[in-house]
């Protein structure tokens, strides 16, 4: 089989490395998996390794991965049923299985890739490629429906919507339903008045210059707020903001003068 390893490294170097968990009970397949990781750091990291179900959905809530490596048994649906039910981008799949027959349900189950074992590096190098072009390609037709959006908006009415996109699909949101936004590591979570939660494929700096100047103050590295959204701001021991929903944040100290000053210029 063709090397593809110094040709992957090469050409995705520029592109930050992408999050990956582990679910099996295979130990062949975790340390093949974690030695290529450590041999390959730039474009692969494992978040977390587990041998149950349960423990792996638990994960993908709350790691958000690019990739889940997908060793089990394929006779039942319960790991796909829960995966179904997230509220969240699902995160690309790669089926691995001694049984050649698992790859009828792989596919069936929209996985990127279906490794057949023995697992090697070349068969793993093959499928973090399609997983980083299959990524990339979403992220480019995102952005220039983005754009085409945005350029639309310029020539109507003041923007009061900001297009939020994850991998599948875009919401068009309105500014002022949004409570405050919150970095999810390489994700950012929209807070809306309805209270439901919207998970964005981008990062937080990237609202930063979206979101209404006027209107939008990020008051820590992990926050932005929507001061209409404040509901009494409390000045002891520090800046604190109080929103509908009950929830408190508190301004960063470096940010505090700066904010100061916003609230003044919106008396």
């Amino acid at each position: 089989m063709v090397d593809f390893k110094n040709k992957l490294s090469l050409k995705y170097t520029s592109m930050p490395s992408i999050n990956a968990i582990i679910i099996t009970e295979e130990k062949e397949t975790l340390q093949i998996i974690n030695k290529f990781e450590k041999e390959n750091f730039m474009i692969l990291k494992i978040v977390c390794e587990t041998a149950s179900i349960i423990e792996g959905i638990n994960a993908i809530k709350l790691k958000k991965p690019d990739l889940v490596f997908l060793d089990i048994s394929f006779n039942e649906d319960t790991f796909f049923n829960m995966l179904g039910k997230l509220e969240l981008s699902i995160p690309k799949l790669v089926f691995i299985s001694a049984n050649k027959q698992d790859a009828e349900i792989a596919f069936k189950q929209n996985a990127i890739d279906f490794i057949l074992k023995p697992v090697s590096f070349n068969t793993i190098i093959l499928a973090v490629y399609k997983v980083i072009k299959r990524i990339k390609m979403e992220r480019s037709y995102q952005t220039q429906k983005i754009n085409a959006i945005q350029l639309l908006n310029s020539f109507n009415q003041p923007n009061d919507y900001v297009a939020v996109s994850s991998l599948d699909k875009i919401e068009l949101i309105s500014m002022s339903q949004i409570i405050y936004c919150k970095a999810e590591g390489r994700c950012t979570t929209f807070f809306l008045l309805n209270g439901k939660k919207i998970v964005s494929s981008k990062n937080l700096g990237e609202y930063s210059t979206v979101l209404d100047p006027n209107y939008f103050f990020r008051i820590h590295h992990s926050y932005i707020i929507n001061l209409r959204q404040v509901v009494k701001i409390c000045k002891k021991e520090g800046y604190f903001c109080e929103f509908p929903n009950g929830v408190l944040l508190a301004v960063a100290k470096r940010r505090q003068e700066d904010f100061n000053k916003f609230i003044k210029l919106k008396e």
